[in-house]
């Protein structure tokens, strides 16, 4: 008979409040998660793998890395019909981002979580669940990448994002919506991925550094980051990839020295695109060898950019991961 692996990392998910840290700790298992939706027994039958029960910002590459081939060495039983990940919710879009980059297995897999801890009022994590768990069992999940599922809607790994700090319908797809939703008697699909791009990942570059462009900032933290040599750089710039004049002779600076630089906008929507010249444009910075990341966002880029690492030998064979973005 096929079954469905539900693999529980942590998060809010599986919290509970701890009256001596007066706050939410990690403190349930996968096991006790599917004992808190009694409505799973009418599905397929449920293997429970724990993974790690840890906060969601304590989550890194490494392990996002780890789970891919654990998910990927499971799926290489028959009677696995395919994936739900309990996960946190501050980082669950990074993780289904790099599993959708690095998984070899096209069966299944959907992301999940909770914005409210088991102990709360009208926790969400249980419906999450369920839902997620009816995703994965739809013979349509196989053609639709790594999915995260919360709050009823699918979205693809690929456009998803947490869009509030709180509220249970934080996560949205900004640029193209969610590929689908959950109703009472099925799955409802309504678009699909246009792509699913694979990097063959058998290690990451971890030190590949992020750096927010704001009003007026300077080079200070780009010269920091030349001077220790870091393997990457990813600046989330503003529009369609612009950032403030001071910084720019820094960046053109990380490139002569080999360091990748890898350009992203801070707006939801829309592209990196060489279409302003002047000083600190993505037009002019392009010249440089400023590789620019298409409509990824910043974590995006980081994350594909520590994939891609390993694999390219020079800055042009870096620039091709990103040439179709």
């Amino acid at each position: 008979m096929k079954k469905i692996i539900l693999i529980s990392t942590g998060g809010t998910i599986a919290m509970r409040f701890d009256q001596e840290k007066q706050g939410l700790v990690p403190a349930v298992s996968g096991a006790e998660l599917i004992e808190a939706v009694p409505e799973l027994s009418a599905e397929l039958p449920l293997e429970v793998v724990e993974f790690s029960n840890i906060p969601s910002p304590h989550m890194t590459p490494s392990r996002m890395l780890a789970l891919a081939k654990e998910i990927d060495r499971l799926a290489e039983d028959d009677t696995v019909l395919g994936f739900v990940i309990t996960h946190g919710t501050d980082t669950v879009e990074e993780t289904a981002y790099l599993l959708d980059l690095t998984l070899t297995t096209t069966k299944p897999v959907c992301l999940t979580a909770a914005m409210r801890s088991g102990g709360e009022t009208s926790a969400d994590g249980p419906k999450n669940i369920l839902t997620a768990v009816r995703t994965a069992s739809d013979k349509a999940a196989s053609e639709m990448g790594v999915l995260v599922v919360m709050n009823e809607e699918i979205h693809s790994a690929r456009s998803v994002t947490k869009t509030h700090s709180a509220n249970p319908h934080a996560f949205t797809s900004p640029a193209w919506g969610p590929l689908g939703y959950a109703d009472e008697d099925r799955i409802v699909w309504r678009a699909r991925p246009f792509k699913r791009e694979h990097i063959k990942a058998d290690t990451l570059v971890e030190d590949v550094y992020l750096v927010k462009m704001a009003t007026g900032q300077d080079d200070l933290l780009l010269k920091y980051l030349i001077e220790q040599r870091v393997s990457g750089i990813v600046v989330e710039g503003f529009g369609r990839g612009n950032i403030p004049p001071a910084c720019r002779q820094a960046l053109i600076d990380a490139v002569k020295a080999n360091i990748p630089v890898v350009l992203t906008t801070r707006v939801h929507a829309g592209r990196v695109l060489p279409v302003y010249g002047y000083e600190g444009g993505a037009a002019d910075l392009a010249k440089y060898g400023i590789i620019l990341a298409g409509d990824l966002t910043a974590q995006q880029a980081r994350l594909k950019l520590m994939c891609a690492l390993p694999n390219a030998k020079t800055l042009d064979e870096v620039k091709a991961y990103f040439d179709n973005e």
